[in-house]
């Protein structure tokens, strides 16, 4: 008998080219731009998506003139995306790099800007990689200079405010020269091929959306974890700490994707609309729900790493770099079943993974010699994506009933081929802005509902003069995370890279 081995049809990933736009970059010479957007831009050109009449407008105040700039663009791209890129293509790319030097808070640099862009049939984008302070110089200043019309799109970067006050401020500073559908508020966690996969997972098989509630699920856990510590952030990070960089926006967002009702069709609006009701139906988080922590110094490597207050320069800093919580979405969907975060750096592995525990089957047929046994559906976002599912079967062999745990495990390089095109969430997400798609960007009510949730568990702490516990760096968080599971019968998934 001879059998017949089907091979998997490679999968070609499409590339559809997107209108001609002009992008103007503020901040153009900073370390996002340097590092991910002229990267990835170029990656886009190369892979023909990028159409050759688009233009990339760089503004900064450095003073430099196009050539000057044009050669950091190119020295950005063989260090961040392709050492050795192809000359006629990157040749080809920077003829399409300009620069103008700007002033966002006066007004040299804006009629050379306006000049530049004025008249052009194409999409005006403008990229706010600046500090949030200068969001509402910049949106004055391009309606000034008559460069705000409809079809004007603007990008912010986050932190979108520090708390409820200042994201409504925000908001409402960006609304005085631009209308919601205009400003595109970028989390890159929501670009990831995997964060996508999400709703795919969830709304394109039938197979798990009727068991997505709380009649089946025991328990959801979500962790980001990272190796490194604050670096040269540690003057920002002290003054945000884990909840405020991490939890209220990406570990927040992860969230709502894994709860969400199924939206009605999937457009931009009506996706946004069923994760702010999330967002909306989260319970308090109890005092002793919460455990925040500091990572210690690393000792007995050749170069010895600072703690946390050591690299923020504050002895005295109550500012977490982990935190772990348990929380409840009070609906008809998720009654009853706890949700916990967690995220920290120097941690002992860079690993996100969203991880859904199934219940135990009602009634074991096999006794109690089998074991206790459950499904446990693991997604994981980075370093390698893909998707786990851990099935229970019979240990092979004689000797009776024996049932063990074994993963179902795809990762998606390997599944959909190593040709397919790994594409960074930045360049995914800026192409959505130049197509005006803005299902994976947040909605000012979005945000300013994750800060109402966030806020008063910020403010407990503060009140309760709370001090983060140290935790060992290269570990898996404090203690008393572990604890908040064991007092719950369970246990968080190991952190792996």
């Amino acid at each position: 008998m001879t059998v017949v081995q089907e091979a998997m049809p490679r999968m070609v990933s499409r590339v559809i080219p997107v209108d001609p736009f002009d992008l103007v970059i503020f901040g153009g010479t900073g370390d996002l731009a340097r590092r991910k957007i002229l990267p990835g831009l170029f990656r886009r050109y190369c892979a023909g998506q990028m159409p050759p009449t688009s233009r990339i407008i760089g503004a900064a105040r450095t003073d430099l003139d196009v050539a000057g700039y044009r050669q950091m663009v190119a020295e950005a791209i063989t260090e961040f995306s392709d050492p050795t890129p192809p000359t006629d293509k990157l040749d080809a790319f920077l003829a399409q790099v300009c620069y103008v030097a700007i002033d966002a808070k006066g007004e040299s640099g804006w009629a050379e800007l306006q000049q530049l862009t004025e008249g052009a049939d194409r999409v005006e984008a403008y990229y706010f990689s600046v500090a949030p302070t200068l969001f509402g110089d910049l949106a004055e200043r391009l309606q000034l200079w008559g460069m705000a019309g409809d079809e004007a799109r603007i990008v912010v970067e986050k932190p979108f405010g520090r708390d409820l006050a200042t994201a409504k401020a925000l908001n409402g500073t960006l609304a005085k020269y631009f209308n919601e559908k205009q400003i595109y508020r970028i989390d890159h966690y929501l670009g990831k091929e995997t964060v996508q996969n999400l709703m795919a997972v969830r709304f394109g098989n039938m197979l798990f959306e009727p068991l997505w509630n709380a009649q089946y699920v025991d328990h959801i856990q979500i962790t980001v974890a990272e190796t490194v510590g604050v670096g040269g952030r540690g003057e920002y990070y002290d003054k945000s700490g884990a909840m405020r960089d991490m939890v209220q926006n990406h570990l927040m967002q992860l969230l709502c994707l894994i709860a969400m009702e199924p939206p009605a069709r999937f457009d931009p609006d009506a996706v946004r609309d069923e994760k702010l009701k999330v967002i909306r139906a989260l319970d308090p988080v109890l005092p002793h729900h919460i455990m925040r922590g500091q990572y210690a110094a690393e000792i007995g490597n050749e170069v010895q790493q600072p703690s946390y207050r050591e690299a923020v320069g504050d002895p005295r800093s109550k500012t977490e770099s982990f935190i772990a919580l348990k929380t409840h979405i009070s609906n008809w969907r998720w009654a009853g079943t706890p949700f916990y975060m967690r995220t920290g750096k120097r941690m002992s592995a860079r690993s996100s993974e969203i991880t859904v525990v199934f219940k135990e089957t009602p009634h074991s047929i096999f006794g109690e010699e089998a074991g206790k046994h459950r499904n446990v559906l693991s997604i994981r976002l980075q370093p390698n994506e893909g998707i786990t599912l851990g099935v229970t079967i019979k240990e092979p062999g004689p000797g009776g009933m024996r049932l063990i745990d074994v993963p179902l495990d795809m990762s998606f390089a390997e599944a959909l081929g190593g040709d397919i095109e790994q594409v960074d969430a930045y360049e995914r997400l800026i192409m959505d802005v130049i197509r005006g798609n803005q299902t994976l960007f947040m909605r000012g009510d979005e945000v300013e509902a994750a800060w109402a949730w966030t806020d008063p568990i910020i403010h407990g702490w503060e009140a309760r003069g709370e001090v983060p516990k140290p935790y060992d760096s290269g570990s898996d968080g404090t203690t008393d995370s572990h604890e908040l599971m064991r007092r719950d019968g369970r246990k968080w998934r190991e952190v792996k890279p």
